[in-house]
């Protein structure tokens, strides 16, 4: 099956977080073979740290664009962050997407990083972030951040577009006034999507990257139980890639009609990058190279 009008629409993977640090440079790699266009990392409490990993993935290929999804703002000192991101973007321009989010709330209250100004904090070091790397000086005096006078000295001449991993709709909503994108969990399908979409309300260009389990083997019912429970639905409601290389294919061929811009792979059980394969040659892409649909 190869799927017919995805200009525009971009395919990635997920580096699981269980997966070593030491494995990575060699999965990135055999993503960017396969065909895929991004790679996504996570920075959950006790596993690696995004920005360490961004730069491995980053080093060990040549096209693939990697994604941070996500960074905890309450565990990042905005201008920090800046100066991190700077430094990926200026050696590897056009290639990174920095994800920002709230972080889980009880992880944040087991490292002293909680805060009762979750949105606040959001939105004001999505805007630290951005303002920084966009070469301006940095004058923040909000209920959460606070910077005087900041600039970078190597801001990238292309600033990586910085988006937001939330859920509920007023987080939803901040991102669409605050980040270049946003980043929608696991179990979302085009139907939330569709809601997502109405409550960001973007009025410029605004990126929707789209995370999804997948197996080729596996019908997930115990990770569509977690999800649902995460997420507030019923387990009938939840998303995911399942089934053959053309059912998954499918799933993400509609994630993309929802209004999608980016949909990721989350593989599940044995041979992730062997499946990413099969659904990225199903979905028309060719190894090494873009999408031939």
């Amino acid at each position: 099956m190869t799927v017919q009008g995805t200009a525009g629409k971009r395919v990635g993977v997920m580096f699981d977080r269980d997966q070593r640090p030491e494995d990575l440079a060699a999965f990135a790699a055999g993503a960017e073979a396969a065909g895929a266009e991004d790679l996504w990392l996570v920075e959950d409490l006790g596993w690696a740290g995004a920005i360490s990993s961004a730069a491995l993935a980053l080093a060990a290929t040549e096209r693939l664009r990697v994604g941070i999804g996500i960074a905890p703002a309450p565990l990042r000192n905005p201008a920090l962050l800046a100066m991190e991101l700077a430094a990926l973007s200026r050696v590897f321009p056009g290639r990174l997407i920095a994800g920002v989010g709230h972080g889980v709330a009880d992880w944040m209250s087991r490292v002293g990083a909680a805060t009762p100004e979750r949105l606040s904090l959001l939105g004001e070091t999505i805007t630290a972030v951005r303002t920084l790397l966009a070469g301006e000086t940095a004058h923040i005096d909000g209920r959460a951040v606070r910077i005087d006078g900041v600039r970078l000295v190597h801001a990238p001449a292309q600033p990586p577009p910085v988006v937001a991993g939330v859920v509920r709709p007023r987080s939803l909503a901040l991102s669409g006034r605050v980040a270049d994108g946003t980043v929608l969990s696991e179990g979302h399908g085009p139907a939330a999507v569709r809601a997502a979409l109405g409550h960001i309300a973007p009025d410029r260009p605004h990126e929707l990257v789209v995370l999804t389990h997948l197996s080729l083997t596996d019908p997930l019912h115990d990770i569509a139980g977690e999800t649902a429970h995460w997420l507030g639905i019923p387990p009938e409601d939840v998303f995911l890639a399942t089934g053959g290389p053309a059912a998954a294919a499918s799933r993400v061929h509609a994630l993309w009609e929802a209004g999608a811009t980016t949909a990721v792979l989350r593989p599940v059980g044995a041979d992730p990058l062997g499946q990413l394969g099969e659904t990225l040659a199903a979905l028309g892409r060719r190894p090494g190279g873009p999408s031939s649909g």
